[in-house]
């Protein structure tokens, strides 16, 4: 038997109807169950063939239990090795060597000592900093916000340097980026799932968080929506998840990617709407059980510079 298994937190529409979706399907040989561990030992195989991570990222005990599960062979979604490695300053410098738009970034020290830390610590730190040159390249307005998190949690928008220096006082201990504000008139959240299949679904950041998803929106024309898909699928590749989200602002036509560190995406239906979450539930169960059924085997996804090594032939090619 080839168990598919999911980790997951506070979450409760999406873990039991991908389990539920995944058992319906009667695959031979294959099924799918809530993981439940306690203690576990160094280099013994987890009996999952695949384990969905909805987890990891805010609980360092479940990182380690599934670095420890590939080492036995299991298929992780999504590679917890690459996703501790990555980070959103990184994936704006990877999106701007492949040619997929993305608005001016710069990424800032830490306003407060990080724990442990002095200033000795930060002896080859430029004080004080250029800021006219950092503002200069930004301009105004601009978003404030950690160079790796998501839950848009200690995001500031500002449009000045005052509000600037006002907000960046209270970041603490933080690394924070500084990122030109795109002045959207369309705005899209994409699912990409398997590296190949792309749901484009219309989203408004500035509505509450249960009224983000626009039912039935559509992009404007079918040269952005296919723009959208292409770059969607540029960057997941590129960064080799096999489930994430990519966010676009689209100014002028133009969509810049501000957002595609999302390896757990939310997929709670009450936020995302019935039909999105049909396909989300559909798509990542076809895709956990087709892993579970080929020979496909962890041991590629150690290798992670293989994604940097996608990402470098892209640019390569884009310059020829």
């Amino acid at each position: 038997m080839r168990k598919i298994g999911i980790i997951y937190g506070m979450e409760n529409s999406f873990p039991s109807a991908l389990v539920d979706r995944i058992n319906q399907k009667s695959v031979p040989g294959v099924m799918a169950e809530h993981i439940h561990i306690g203690g576990i030992k160094m280099a013994e195989p987890s009996g999952y063939h695949v384990i969905i991570d909805r987890i990891s990222h805010d609980i360092e005990f479940y990182r380690a239990y599934l670095k420890n599960a590939v080492l036995g062979g299991t298929i992780v979604i999504n590679n917890p090795f690459w996703w501790s490695a990555d980070d959103k300053f990184f994936n704006y410098a990877i999106a701007s060597k492949l040619g997929v738009a993305t608005p001016k970034t710069v990424i800032l020290p830490h306003k407060s000592h990080p724990p442990g830390t002095t200033v000795q610590s930060m002896r080859n730190l430029m004080f004080p900093l250029n800021w006219d040159e950092v503002f200069d390249y930004i301009g105004f307005p601009a978003f404030l916000k950690p160079f790796s998190g998501g839950g848009w949690k200690n995001v500031f928008k500002v449009d000045s340097r005052e509000e600037f220096f006002t907000a960046y006082d209270q970041t603490g201990s933080l690394c924070m980026t500084l990122q030109t504000a795109v002045d959207f008139d369309e705005y899209f959240r994409c699912y990409v799932v398997g590296q190949e299949k792309v749901r484009v679904m219309k989203y408004d950041p500035k509505l509450p968080h249960h009224l983000r998803y626009v039912k039935g929106g559509v992009a404007s024309s079918q040269a952005l929506h296919d723009r959208v898909v292409k770059d969607a699928l540029t960057l997941c590749q590129a960064l080799g998840y096999d489930l994430n989200t990519v966010e676009f602002a689209v100014e002028k036509g133009v969509p810049y990617a501000i957002d595609f560190l999302n390896p757990a995406p939310d997929a709670d239906v009450h936020s995302v709407g019935d039909e999105n979450f049909e396909w989300i539930v559909e798509n990542m169960a076809q895709l956990a059980i087709d892993k579970a059924v080929s020979d496909e085997h962890s041991s590629s996804e150690l290798h992670w510079s293989r994604f940097l090594a996608a990402a470098e032939k892209k640019t390569t090619a884009a310059a020829t």
